[in-house]
């Protein structure tokens, strides 16, 4: 039987048809979404062959397969844990509602893979990063300074004050060059 639906499911995909909506590519506010052709003049209302097809008998999906997941099971909604003890786990598949909670939802979906159950919308929590508060200003006790880094120091501190001048001077010195 499985094989049967497989093949069905196969043939269901093969005869997916596009209806698109007259004239959808010339207008930009149109939406993508099939509307019978109205107009007195309108060619595809005519059935023209090349202005597109119409929703039509022939393109149903085979009765067996119709309303199935394309995974091949078929769906069922589900609310509750207990709704889960009447599902056969080698057909059905569930869609948890999109009305429960997290709270509800994770023992739903624990129970489902508990009994073998596929989830089709499984959920996983996030880990939650905790904020870690900056440790209080503590006294900072500094070892002390060798002569030779207090010189240092004192240099870096000279070029520093020095760097805004000496391009404060150059900026002038270029103007009175022009």
């Amino acid at each position: 039987m499985a094989s049967e639906i497989k093949r069905l499911l196969r043939a269901r995909a093969a005869k997916k048809a596009t209806f698109n909506r007259q004239c959808l590519h010339t207008k930009v506010t149109l939406k993508d979404s099939w509307r019978a052709p109205m107009g007195l003049h309108s060619k595809q209302r005519k059935d023209y062959l090349a202005k597109g097809e119409h929703p039509e008998a022939g393109f149903g999906s085979p009765k067996a397969v119709r309303g199935f997941h394309p995974s091949g099971y078929r769906e069922e909604r589900v609310f509750t844990v207990a709704e889960l003890e009447n599902i056969d786990p080698a057909t059905t598949a569930v869609r948890i509602g999109a009305s429960v909670g997290f709270a509800k939802r994770t023992a739903i979906q624990a129970k489902a893979a508990e009994l073998g159950i596929k989830v089709l919308n499984v959920k996983v929590q996030k880990p939650k990063v905790a904020k870690v508060a900056a440790p209080a200003a503590a006294p900072s006790v500094e070892a002390p300074k060798t002569e030779e880094a207090a010189a240092e120091e004192a240099k870096t501190e000279e070029v520093k004050a020095e760097a805004p001048k000496a391009a404060k001077k150059a900026r002038k010195g270029v103007k009175k060059d022009e």
